[in-house]
């Protein structure tokens, strides 16, 4: 039997976007709070593979533990787009107070229900279908090995949906802090036999 571990980790808070919508837009996070590194830098595995989506806040984040002692976090960690936050499109840069006047969707507890469209950019079914495959690689490039991927609330949820079998509207029922870890291992046995076990959700580092 071989296990893969999957080490999610949720970026920083953001800097102050200024009451605008960001989705999967560039925005950078604050990384200031040094106890919150401390404790992650002692956390996260050790020899690791280190992932980010494309999307600058992850890596600063990562930097932010490698800041606190962990130089086995590469200086230029690699990065996969793939692992992107959902894009919203045409409603990135604009006020969210016009985008989302009731704070979005009740009770699916996210920007949008699962299955609808930002003008010009994707739904959370969407991002399940572009995040599973790149899961479905990792698994087998990095088999046996401890993974830390720096990403997204949005992104750890298509994990979660795909460790559990959830469709993507149930999946979005999770609530992933910044900064939180969610542990999931991916179980391989003799044959064609696999199996996801999650030992952890939104786990915050003390």
């Amino acid at each position: 039997m071989t296990t893969t571990q999957f080490w999610w980790l949720r970026h920083a808070p953001v800097v102050d976007n200024g009451g605008l919508v960001y989705g999967g837009a560039e925005i950078d996070a604050d990384t200031s709070h040094d106890p919150t590194y401390t404790a992650l830098s002692k956390i996260l595995p050790s020899p690791a593979i280190f992932i980010c989506s494309g999307l600058s806040r992850t890596t600063q984040t990562l930097q932010a533990v490698r800041k606190q002692g962990r130089k086995d976090i590469p200086r230029n960690i690699p990065t996969d787009s793939r692992l992107n936050e959902q894009s919203l499109g045409d409603w990135h840069g604009k006020p969210i107070k016009d985008v989302f006047p009731n704070g979005g969707p009740w009770p699916q507890f996210w920007m949008l229900e699962a299955e609808k469209r930002a003008p010009g950019g994707e739904s959370f079914n969407d991002l399940c279908l572009r995040v599973n495959p790149a899961i479905q690689e990792m698994t087998r490039t990095y088999e046996g090995k401890s993974i830390v991927i720096a990403a997204h609330g949005g992104t750890i949820r298509a994990a979660i949906a795909l460790a559990l079998q959830l469709k993507p509207s149930s999946a979005l029922s999770f609530t992933i802090e910044n900064c939180s870890i969610t542990r999931i291992d991916h179980i391989k046995g003799s044959g064609s036999q696999e199996a996801w076990r999650i030992s952890g959700t939104n786990l915050t580092p003390r």
